[in-house]
């Protein structure tokens, strides 16, 4: 349960990231650069990945097994 609750924080630091950098892209011309926002979202969207890869190896998660 604590694995879900840190995968559903990140997620949410993810798109709070990308609507970080939504008016500095629109706008142009900012002291932080696009990329500052963006490199963020990357860098966790990496982490959520190999935590769900540790979290279905360990077992913690299971994956469903058959989707049709």
């Amino acid at each position: 349960m604590l694995v879900k609750a840190i995968l559903i924080c990140l997620l949410v630091f993810i798109l709070f990231n990308l609507f970080r950098a939504l008016p500095v892209l629109l706008k142009g011309d900012s002291s932080v650069p696009l990329s500052r926002y963006l490199g963020r979202r990357v860098l966790f969207s990496v982490v959520v990945f190999v935590l769900l890869l540790i979290a279905l190896s360990m077992g913690w998660i299971a994956p469903n097994p058959r989707p049709y």
